[in-house]
């Protein structure tokens, strides 16, 4: 199969697939998107060719990746075309997505990116980077010794990373008499909108150092928006046999559909001085704080997957639902879940036993086959918003916090097992030489915890830390003797 989904090809598709109805030569870019992979196409560009199609012709997407050019590879010669697979125990949806116009790829031309986020029609920045993209340090300020952070302060004009171009795009803005665009993060971070804002004042007052101005970092801080949101819709990686079926039904070949499920949420606040899309005609939730929407989301959802991928993949389940199907584990999951509601915020009208029976469902979806080892990565920059934060939380009323430390250890022992029980490089981390250097030295369980959170600066400062590293060696324990069975049975989980 030599035809390629495309401009020239999209219109003869079968008729139950659905295709973009609008003319993408009259659309024209008012977004550019910082991420493009495979959520990113599968959520908010989803929402955008939505209103594409219901005449909002005027917010277009630019999508920019930062590292590599796999997407634009794969994307570029389909005109930015893409199949979204909608998929659940009842069937498949296909639809194309037509909302990207163009595709860029930062390292190879950094100034197309710049002209792309200075253009004036551009009034939103969106990004899905990744936590570990954001460069924090260990208690959560910039990492301003992080070799692309110098390396931006000393390039301005050629940046690597978000920080650098969104800075210096807003600086170029400001000189050209344009006003500044709204910075929307859709990243699995508390406060994720505040948290951005914080980070980026802290670049710009480093730029302010260097070039001896006193400007930028005000600007950022009072003039430029940054609303917060909470994304969630689950996207397991696409495999070749998901290219291969999809290509079959198209009778076209399509380098790279997403798959997803029929669920998906964006809950944003509503702070656009440049405008926005009217995302709410399409089920966008507006609001004026995302905060208790987030917390649920990270602490139920996020928080869950983590345990469930952990746990998973220390019991031998490749797959989500695989694993959640295992009675032990479930069981597990419904404990987490009591353990955590008590965190979120009363009286803001959060609905938790219904979100967690979706929750539920979602995560029974045998159609997804969303692997443990994709959701396992990357756990030193997860597990703080996860787990920590809402076990530090309990530990502060005095409730109890079993389950949520035992995600913790899970994670520990996963670290320790690649490379035996489990593949080499079976998922990764950005802390995985200090950590596989740690892990080989084969400390007593509270050796190991305690240089582990050092490591990755789990509840630094908190004075319950130290109660808190207690409760995970105890964990860690079990899972060295007999893995998730010891554990679980000293949780009175006994997996039938």
């Amino acid at each position: 199969m030599n035809s390629r989904l495309s401009n020239a090809t999209v219109a003869k598709l079968p008729g139950a697939i659905a295709i973009p109805r609008y003319d993408r030569g009259a659309v024209t870019p008012g977004i550019v998107h910082l991420g493009v992979g495979a959520f990113h196409r599968a959520h908010q560009a989803a929402y955008v060719d939505a209103c594409l199609a219901d005449g909002e012709a005027d917010w277009g997407i630019v999508g920019v990746s930062l590292r590599s050019p796999d997407t634009r590879d794969a994307l570029a010669p389909q005109d930015g075309h893409y199949t979204l697979a909608v998929r659940d125990s009842a069937g498949e949806q296909l639809q194309v997505i037509g909302s990207i116009l163009s595709l860029l790829v930062a390292p190879e031309d950094p100034g197309a990116v710049l002209a792309a986020l200075v253009d004036p029609r551009t009034r939103i920045v969106t990004l899905t980077i990744t936590e570990k993209a954001y460069l924090r340090a260990a208690d959560g300020s910039l990492d301003e010794n992080h070799p692309d952070i110098v390396h931006d302060l000393a390039n301005p004009g050629s940046p690597k990373t978000a920080h650098g171009f969104l800075t210096e795009a807003l600086l170029r803005r400001r000189a050209a008499g344009a006003p500044p665009f709204t910075v929307l993060c859709c990243d699995n971070l508390p406060a994720n909108g505040a948290t951005l804002h914080r980070l980026l004042v802290e670049f710009a007052k480093l730029r302010d150092a260097r070039e001896g101005t006193m400007s930028l970092a005000g600007y950022v801080a009072d003039e430029v928006a940054f609303p917060s949101s909470m994304v969630d819709r689950i996207v397991p990686a696409t495999t070749d046999a998901d290219r291969a079926r999809i290509a079959g039904e198209l009778g076209l070949e399509d380098a790279w559909p997403v798959m997803t499920e029929p669920f998906r949420q964006w809950v944003i606040e509503d702070r656009f001085p440049a405008g926005r899309p009217a995302w709410e005609r399409f089920g966008v939730t507006m609001v004026e704080d995302v905060g208790p929407f987030e917390d649920m989301k990270l602490r139920l959802l996020n928080g869950a997957h983590s345990g469930i991928a952990y746990l998973g993949l220390l019991s031998g389940h490749a797959t989500v639902d695989r694993a959640f199907a295992d009675p032990a584990i479930r069981q597990f999951v419904d404990a987490l879940w009591a353990e955590a509601i008590p965190t979120l915020p009363e009286g803001a009208g959060l609905d938790t036993t219904a979100y967690t029976a979706e929750l539920a469902e979602r995560f029974s979806n045998t159609a997804l086959a969303h692997r443990t080892a994709q959701i396992a990565n990357d756990g030193s920059q997860k597990l703080p918003q996860r787990i920590i934060a809402s076990a530090l939380e309990c530990l502060e009323a005095g409730t109890e916090l079993v389950h949520l430390t035992l995600v913790v250890a899970a994670w520990i022992a996963a670290c320790a097992a690649r490379g035996n029980t489990l593949p080499e490089g079976h998922f990764t981390d950005p802390l995985d030489a200090a950590l596989t250097s740690l892990l080989a030295r084969q400390l007593p369980a509270n050796e190991t915890v305690t240089e582990v959170f050092e490591l990755a600066g789990f509840a630094k400062g908190h004075a319950e830390r130290q109660t808190l590293i207690e409760l995970v060696a105890v964990h860690l324990v079990h899972l060295r003797r007999e893995g998730p069975v010891l554990a679980f049975a000293a949780l009175g989980i006994d997996g039938r």
